[in-house]
């Protein structure tokens, strides 16, 4: 009989505010604050301080890298380590598209102005352009020689051009930054690299475009920021006419001099800034009249925009000061300088080390007089600050405040320990300064508590207290009603670094690095003060090791106590005399954690050798060593009234064990840290593990059932298909000389969708053919029999065999579409172009039609060409899918002029409506507008 297992799911994760990986951004009405959550993205309501919204995808487990926000106000692309974008829709919280085309972490991402493509850049170094509308890469732009750090989008549509015979690319330009220390300007019309600058010494991290598109600033690890102008009048014209112009100038200079091209971007000047750390982030304030840069320190330094107007008269007030200081007013530049530009306003300081931050999305901000702007602390908290700002030079410069902090769910530093009380409704876990008892059912945070180093911790009987052994050595007894310290003994010199509560509820055990094993028993003990008693704890005895102790277990039946020391050696005595038992010796180095089975039979060490070992009690014989994990197993925990056990690691794995047939059940990743913390439920019906990325994960017992051989199959698969994608990817010998690559990438859905493709035309072809052979037969005269449908176009609703394989091709996503027709060999391409024959006749789905064949006809151009036999094929197609394409033509243009006419009509009779110029403007507040409307 095979035996079947449960299989544990991930339930949830809780206890990550905003992490670092990636950075934090407003939603378009500035209340919600979109922040990145390891593998999800949580939106927090900053006023209210609580999570509103979650975007999760099932199955995903790489985290989220970058965040960008649409022009439309309801879309979101987030990028992923593993290289997948998808979009998210802030309505639904759910993401409709993914498109796969790079091989590393996404570090960049920018929408163009209309919201219609999306550049993406990437740790391989690549950066591709996508379109949204049609779900799919355009192309991908390789140049930089290393990671590529930010991107925009430059908008000829914004800039307000004098000249207007400048023919700019109708496409517009892409700027990227990386950190080979280059900035490069693409030109996306003709899809090459128009420009770089080497002005910077250092990696660049951050650049921001001005709102008029002619300021461009970048920073990188310099001591300040650099500016460059961006003139668009060299950028409209061709290269040929930038070499006339400069040869027509370099003629009256000096003929021997090199020939260079006029650069479109030039610098301006440099900004001086006051942190010495690189930079992380520079933004423009959506007013345009702010700068704010933030450092890799506690600092977002603002910087305002001045007019030229004021800085004018400021360059003449100098030289009126020179002339009264009787110097020559030539040696003041009458120029304007960037950091007469570029004035620093005021410094934001943050507790922590900041991540990343964001300006809220308020354009009218003398009407606001204040500038807000969120911002993620690497310490785990979301804090949004508001900075006052001064039309006046009289005004006092008001100090910048903290408007709201999200810091309650979730801790500052790693989870050290967790526990579960009896009934298995609370959680505690505890880190280096706070304590934090969680609601089990909500998964909200109900009581925090100030607390030391913590290191073990443990509910006491009646789970109303709550006791941690911390690093310096005391015992810290918490109140959880009152969320107060009732008492905080000093138990041990060295660090408390275990300790566990009796089987019989009276006391407890704790074990320290002064190598002594103290024993503890619980007292009602009544206060000078107080009339009421209240709990706390007597020593009684120690036990003296002859090495620090790492970790003390009692039996369950309270006969026999465990305890690990640092030479690598369990010794085991008996509870009531203390008097030694076993010695079990065989780690290699010292053990972390134990746990004896409900049984009293089987005791299990993990240990920082990598090995889990499972002992007898009766004559502490090893049963079995296992290689559990490929780190050192930090903690281990059997499964009440069973031999399973639960590892964890940190290789940031939990593993799920039999302890009698020595098998590993199950392999449960997530965790993107070390896993320091494991607390398994009373019988196992969930497991809740806690983390260095600062996470809590919950995996459920679910009903499902599990197979051994059956999960081992499965590895091997996932193993399988990973070198099989690696291998798919395309080697081109001369890949590295070209600028312009096509932008998609091989992936498990498009080999599955390309096998899926193949499949169905087997099936169109087994069926066209049956039926030429019947047609055939019945022309010879011959009595042949009608051949049988296939099942599965029967059971499709009796379909033909063209409106079946069009089906199968409609379902492949349309960024999976060019790579899962590279899946084809020719002999499928042959049929493939009679079943395109036949879809362009009936005038089926013209636009997948079209980009279907010319994808083919692009890969199989040579062979194609070569093979006379499908000259008529081409020929028909080219000729019916003229014919259906200018049809298209014809009704979108006929749409088009009766909307135009519909337009003409509105506004002809619509010249003189009856409204306030004020009325017509929406505002926010609904009453106003209605008694304006009254008004008039």
């Amino acid at each position: 009989m095979v035996k079947a297992y449960l299989r544990y799911e991930p339930l949830a994760t809780f206890g990550v505010i905003a992490s670092t990986s990636s950075n934090i951004i407003y939603d378009h009405t500035g209340k919600l604050a979109v922040a990145p959550s390891l593998e999800e993205v949580i939106l927090w309501d900053l006023k209210r301080g609580v999570e509103v919204g979650k975007w999760r995808e099932y199955g995903n487990k790489a985290e989220v890298t970058c965040i960008a926000k649409s022009p439309n106000k309801k879309d979101y692309a987030v990028g992923y380590a593993d290289g997948t974008i998808r979009l998210w829709n802030i309505k639904s919280s759910s993401s409709t598209v993914t498109l796969s085309g790079h091989r590393a972490a996404v570090t960049a991402l920018a929408f163009d102005s209309d919201g219609t493509r999306l550049a993406s850049g990437s740790r391989d170094t690549d950066l591709i352009i996508w379109d949204i509308i049609s779900e799919s890469g355009l192309y991908r732009l390789k140049g930089h020689k290393d990671q590529i750090t930010c991107l925009a989008f430059l908008d000829p549509k914004k800039v307000d051009m004098e000249d207007t015979e400048v023919g700019v690319s109708s496409e517009g330009y892409v700027l990227s930054a990386s950190k080979d220390t280059l900035i490069k300007l693409w030109d996306l019309s003709a899809q090459f690299c128009r420009e770089t600058l080497v002005s910077h010494r250092s990696e660049v991290w951050s650049f921001a475009v001005s709102n008029d598109q002619k300021i461009v600033i970048s920073g990188g690890a310099e001591p300040h920021l650099k500016a460059w102008k961006i003139d668009w009048k060299i950028l409209g014209l061709p290269l040929e006419a930038l070499g006339e112009q400069e040869k027509s100038e370099q003629m009256e200079v000096d003929s021997t001099a090199p020939a260079t091209l006029q650069k479109a971007i030039n610098l301006y000047g440099q900004v001086p800034r006051q942190s010495r750390d690189r930079v992380v982030t520079i933004q423009f304030h959506p007013s345009g009249k702010f700068v704010g840069s933030q450092a890799n320190d506690r600092s977002v330094e603002i910087y305002k925009v001045r007019d030229h107007e004021q800085i004018r008269k400021k360059i003449q007030r100098r030289k009126k000061r020179a002339r009264e200081k009787g110097k020559d007013e030539a040696e003041v530049s009458a120029e304007i300088q960037a950091e007469d530009e570029f004035t620093t306003e005021c410094l934001v300081r943050s507790p922590a080390k900041l991540r990343s931050f964001d300006f809220s999305p308020v354009v009218d901000v003398e009407k606001m007089g204040e500038i807000q702007l969120v911002a993620s602390l690497s310490n785990n908290t979301i804090e949004a600050y508001t900075v006052p700002i001064t039309m006046d030079k009289k005004e006092e410069v008001a100090e910048p405040s903290r408007l709201y902090s999200i810091d309650v769910p979730g801790h500052r530093s790693d989870i050290r320990t967790l526990t579960l009380s009896s009934d298995d409704e609370l959680l505690a876990s505890a880190s280096s300064n706070l304590l934090k008892i969680w609601n089990m059912k909500t998964r909200s945070c109900i009581r925090t508590i100030e607390c030391g180093f913590a290191l073990c911790s443990a509910f006491l009987p009646g789970n109303k207290h709550i006791l941690i052994g911390t690093k310096t050595g005391e015992l810290e007894l918490y109140d959880i009603g009152s969320s107060s310290l009732v008492e905080s003994v000093k138990a041990h010199d060295g660090a408390v670094y275990s300790l566990q509560v009796r089987p019989d509820k009276r006391g407890f055990v704790t074990g320290s690095a002064d190598k002594d094993v103290k024993f503890w028993d619980f007292d009602m003990k009544q206060d000078k003060n107080s009339t009421v008693k209240r709990l706390t704890f007597i020593h009684m005895r120690t036990l003296k090791m002859s090495d620090e102790v790492l970790c003390v277990r009692y039996s369950p039946d309270q006969n026999l106590l465990a305890v690990s020391l640092l030479d690598s050696t369990v010794k085991v005595f008996y509870h009531d005399t203390l008097k030694f038992f076993l010695s079990l010796y065989g780690h290699k180095l010292p053990v972390l954690s134990m746990d004896i089975s409900s049984d009293n039979t089987l005791i299990a060490t993990c240990s920082a050798d990598k090995n889990v070992k499972i002992w007898g009690l009766d004559f502490g014989d090893c049963h079995k060593s296992l290689f559990a994990h490929q780190e050192s197993v930090m903690s281990i925990q059997f499964v009440w009234g069973t031999h399973y056990f639960f590892t964890v690691s940190k290789d940031k794995t939990v593993k799920y064990w039999d302890g009698d047939k020595f098998e590993n059940i199950m392999k449960l990743e997530g965790h993107h840290g070390e896993v320091w913390a494991l607390a398994v439920s009373k019988h196992g019906s969930y497991v809740v593990t806690g983390s260095h990325d600062r996470s809590m994960r919950v995996w459920e017992k679910t009903d499902e059932q599990l197979f051994l051989e059956e999960e081992r199959e499965k590895e091997l698969e996932e193993l399988y298909e990973n070198t099989l994608v690696s291998q798919m990817e395309k080697t081109d010998v001369n890949a590295d000389d070209m600028e312009v690559d096509s932008a998609g990438k091989q992936t498990m859905e498009s080999l599955k969708a390309g096998e899926r493709l193949i499949e169905a035309m087997e099936i169109g072809d087994e069926e066209k053919n049956g039926w030429l052979a019947y047609e055939a037969a019945k022309a010879r005269g011959l009595d042949a029999q009608p051949p049988q449908r296939h099942t599965i176009l029967m059971a499709m609703g009796d379909i033909e065999p063209d409106r079946y394989v069009l089906d199968v091709l409609k379902k492949i996503k349309a960024n999976d579409l060019e790579e899962a027709l590279l899946v084809l060999p020719f002999s499928k391409v042959v049929s493939l172009f009679s079943y395109i024959e036949s879809w362009a006749k009936k005038n089926w789905s013209i636009v997948l039609v079209s980009r279907v064949l010319f994808s083919v006809v692009k890969t199989h151009h040579n062979q194609i060409v070569a093979n006379r036999m499908m000259r008529p094929m081409l020929d028909s197609i080219r000729f019916h899918l003229r014919a259906q394409l200018k049809r298209q033509k014809d009704i979108m243009g006929y749409n088009r002029a009766a909307l135009t006419y519909i337009q003409r009509d509105y506004k002809a009779r619509n010249t003189s409506s009856f409204l306030d110029e004020n009325a017509d403007k929406a505002t926010d507040d609904e009453k106003k507008r209605k008694f304006v409307n009254l008004a008039s």
